[in-house]
């Protein structure tokens, strides 16, 4: 097979398993892994794939079930050379493989508040497509523009119309892959925000399962925005609420469990098969459904094929 493929500088691994690259664990492997050396890189390879080829852009892993049966696809993952991190002029760059924790830290280091960028799990390029937010701010309130590779090898400048940002919602052109963002913050104090930071992850840790396999939310809010964190914060159409209602906080499906601290966390207790957590999800679905008539949409992406 390797010689239909196009010649890379970075590495092209046939037949990868997946479960180790995602936080939950789960998942059979790619056709193909590509881990370009740099943006030529990438570009050139896109350029010379076969169009009819599949493939899909994978961060860190942070909001993905990898289906048992792994991805048709070459799966491109950024790593180094897509992480640079530079703050100036009250404006952060950032590639896309940079982790949105890291990018909040250096951006309040130079005075720019991006704080609510660090305790989202995951990297720019995911914060980007998914337009990720808490505490009633989100990356749309942040982006300036975006660089990405087109599947026809092109690199391209996006801008917010571009996006078209919405909860938990993008338009990014059929795969594009994004490498780099600009975004901006207000000023503010250096050690104000890492103190501000500092409360958000107390925070997060008291009420989350930090210490668990997950991948953070499993279902967006029903309201369409996400906790503020404010005192007077409404959690009527709260994902957490309402499966919580349903009776579904520590439901369990194999090695699957919705997490007893934070019923919107779907974890892998133990051993858990994709097909158990994705399982676990849509029976939480189906009784949320029952118990309110509201339709839960995943909030994780759920990719690739079940075993066969």
């Amino acid at each position: 097979m390797t010689e239909h493929m196009p010649r890379v500088r970075g590495r092209l691994t046939p037949q990868r398993p997946l479960a180790d690259l995602t936080w939950l664990r789960v998942g059979g492997p790619a056709d193909w892994l590509f881990q370009p050396a740099d943006e030529a890189d990438l570009a050139a390879f896109l350029a010379a794939l076969d169009p009819s080829v599949q493939i899909f852009p994978m961060g860190v892993g942070s909001n993905l079930i990898v289906r048992d049966g792994g991805i048709r696809a070459v799966v491109i993952r950024l790593g180094r050379g897509f992480n640079g991190i530079e703050a100036a002029d009250g404006r952060v760059t950032a590639g896309a493989a940079a982790l949105d924790s890291h990018v909040a830290r250096r951006a309040a280091e130079a005075g720019i508040d991006l704080t609510f960028l660090r305790t989202i799990p995951g990297a720019i390029g995911g914060a980007l497509r998914m337009n990720a937010g808490c505490y009633g701010t989100y990356t749309a309130d942040a982006f300036v523009s975006a660089r990405a590779v087109t599947r026809q090898g092109k690199i391209v400048t996006l801008g917010p119309e571009d996006m078209n940002f919405r909860y938990r919602q993008t338009d990014l052109p059929e795969g594009a892959v994004l490498i780099s963002a600009v975004l901006q913050g207000p000023p503010g104090d250096p050690a104000a925000l890492e103190a501000q930071m500092a409360g958000q992850l107390k925070r997060r840790d008291e009420t989350q399962p930090t210490k668990d396999r997950s991948a953070g939310s499993t279902f967006r809010n029903p309201a369409g925005f996400s906790s503020t964190g404010q005192a007077g914060d409404t959690h009527e159409l709260k994902a957490w609420k309402l499966i919580d209602d349903a009776g579904m906080r520590g439901a369990q499906r194999g090695g699957a469990q919705m997490s007893l601290k934070h019923p919107n966390f779907l974890i892998n207790a133990g051993g858990a098969t994709a097909a158990d957590l994705e399982g676990l999800g849509e029976e939480v679905r189906k009784r949320v459904y029952q118990s309110s008539a509201i339709e839960l949409e995943w909030e994780i992406m759920r990719v690739g094929e079940p075993a066969r």
